[in-house]
């Protein structure tokens, strides 16, 4: 898999439903705790937290409690500016060989969030399939137990056999996928 492409697409398909959002920021999220103005500070906080580790920066992890308020005036371009210095700082040679899959994480961690974003202002929120596939291949299986119903991650949902893999990717995150 090309992280660069994937992260690439998949923080361009959020930044549409981030575009979509900017007006609707007290709105409630699948993220229980979050509105969707916590949704996209977690967004920006996160793409910090690996953008500053790409670079060798001691970063602090983000957390489930309300994130940091980091939203500007223009959240679209700010967002924009987030995400082309994320991919800058893991384009540099040598630091997607030495973060391991952190790029994958910041990938389904930004598509999945950018669905939550869709979800609660009312957009689209079918993922390119592609997308939603890489995505679920890097999460599936990798969500330890004890990171269950804790701050981070709901239980996961159980869906059915013939379940699209967005909706799969969703149930194993703890959203309802439907």
């Amino acid at each position: 898999m090309d992280l660069l492409d994937l992260f690439d697409r998949g923080s361009k398909w959020t930044m549409s439903k981030v575009s979509g959002a900017k007006t609707d920021l007290d709105d409630p999220t699948p993220c229980e705790q979050w509105k969707v103005r916590d949704v996209m500070n977690h967004m920006l906080d996160s793409q910090r937290y690996f953008k500053d580790s790409a670079k060798g920066k001691d970063a602090a992890l983000p957390r489930g409690d309300t994130p940091p308020d980091k939203l500007a005036k223009d959240p679209v371009k700010q967002y924009d500016r987030a995400r082309k210095a994320t991919l800058d700082a893991f384009r540099v040679n040598g630091v997607l060989e030495k973060t391991g899959p952190a790029l994958g994480i910041a990938f389904a961690d930004q598509l999945v969030h950018g669905w939550d974003l869709a979800k609660a202002t009312g957009q689209d929120t079918t993922m390119p399939d592609d997308l939603a596939q890489a995505a679920f291949q890097m999460v599936d299986g990798n969500i330890p137990d004890d990171r269950r119903g804790d701050d981070s991650f709901k239980p996961a949902i159980q869906v059915g056999d013939g379940s699209s893999v967005q909706q799969k990717l969703l149930a194993y995150l703890g959203r309802e996928p439907n």
